[in-house]
């Protein structure tokens, strides 16, 4: 198993690029972590619910989230926020 020191760092800019809208790929970060959630058919379009991918969303989600962090154990990590 990878630590998590040894994924790659990447910025707020470049996790904004994963939105949805201008690529392929979908991505979200939580607790300093970015997870890939291209797959999810949840993330399909760029959002679940209010909110958005390409964004940190530690805050949102731990002042309003219906469920556990336990939600992203079924994605991959891919890299650290910087």
């Amino acid at each position: 198993m990878t630590s998590t020191t040894d994924l790659p760092t990447y910025t707020r800019s470049q996790l904004a690029l994963r939105n949805g809208q201008d690529r392929d790929d979908i991505w979200v970060a939580y607790r300093g972590l970015i997870y890939d959630v291209t797959r999810s058919r949840l993330w399909r379009r760029g959002n679940h619910y209010e909110h958005w991918a390409g964004q940190d969303l530690t805050i949102e989600l731990e002042r309003d989230a219906p469920h556990t962090p336990h939600v992203f154990d079924k994605f991959t990590v891919i890299g650290r926020l910087a």
